[in-house]
Order: structure tokens, then sequence, then C-alpha cells
């Protein structure tokens, strides 16, 4: 297959950042990367934006941890309860899952999209629980949140019975 060298423009995902030189697919760079302005074709004359292109790489990447460690901050600030509904004795009616987290982060005023909190399986239990939140290669910490009832719990029927028959016994 023929490869093209190519000097990147624009931080491509699972591709690189601005200033580097990578090596794709001479079909990708020429339908994809090279019409959208992402990259550039490897020459003499292109090299000289490299440096300008690295200094603009580092300025955002500064600006990128500023800003994702002000916006661990404030999501540390934040306590997060998440109602739902149950069933006799607190069973949960389905489970939450990042997203719900995330609709009541966004509730707060907090954005983070989905792939940024990760669940290790979804909450199926009323209580407290953690997730990871990865903002950015640095920034990383556990989010604390509580999984609440909004109805009053309810014992069940056979808690009921097996409770009475303790106060009679």
């Amino acid at each position: 297959m023929a490869t093209s060298k190519i000097l990147l423009v624009k931080p491509v995902e699972d591709l690189g950042n601005e200033g580097e030189q990578v090596t794709v697919k001479a079909g990708y760079a020429r339908n994809y990367l090279l019409p959208r302005k992402l990259a550039l074709p490897v020459n003499r004359a292109n090299k000289k934006m490299v440096e300008a292109l690295l200094k603009a790489r580092d300025e955002r990447l500064a600006a990128e941890l500023s800003s994702a460690e002000a916006l661990a901050e404030k999501i540390k600030a934040v306590s997060v309860a998440i109602a739902v509904k149950t069933g006799d004795g607190g069973k949960l009616f389905g489970s939450v899952t990042a997203q719900n987290i995330i609709d009541r982060l966004a509730a707060e005023g907090i954005e983070l999209k989905k792939k940024q909190l990760r669940l290790a399986a979804p909450v199926k239990e009323l209580g407290k629980h953690t997730a990871s939140v990865r903002l950015h290669a640095n920034v990383k910490f556990d989010l604390e949140f509580e999984v609440v009832s909004e109805n009053p719990i309810e014992d069940s029927e056979a808690d009921k019975a097996e409770k009475s028959a303790e106060k009679q016994a």
C-alpha cells in the first residue's frame, strides 16, 4: 500500500497534534486530511511552518490543561445525588448510567462528554458509588455520587411477613 508523509495543521483524533509529521495511507491523506485542511504534504516550504504550529500546540495544550483543572475543581465542589424510582424494598427500576450522571451535572451547569466519565458497570443499587472522570491526560479523579429513592422505601411483602414473625416470637 502506498503511504504519504504529511504535516498535521490541526489536531486529528487517534492520529496526532498539530506540527507532527505522520505517515498515513495515501488515500486517507488525499481524500480526507488534505481537502479538509487538516494536513499539508511534507516539503521544504511546509517544514518552515512546523515551528509556528508547535508553538500554537503548546499554547493550546496549556489552555486545555488549565481549563480541565478548573472544571475538575468545579465538579469536585458539586454534590451529585441521582433520584430514581424504586419498587418494594428499594429495588431500582432499571439502572443509573454514565448518561444519567452527565445529565445531572448538566443541570448544575457542568458540561461533560460521555467519554470523559467512566462507570465500571451500570449502578443497580441505592447508596454511594464512584465514577472515574478523565478531563485531560493529566487531570483524572474519582467522582462520588449517591443514588437515592424518589419515593419512600416500603418493605416488600416477604420482609413484612418476616418482621411480623419476629415480633410474635
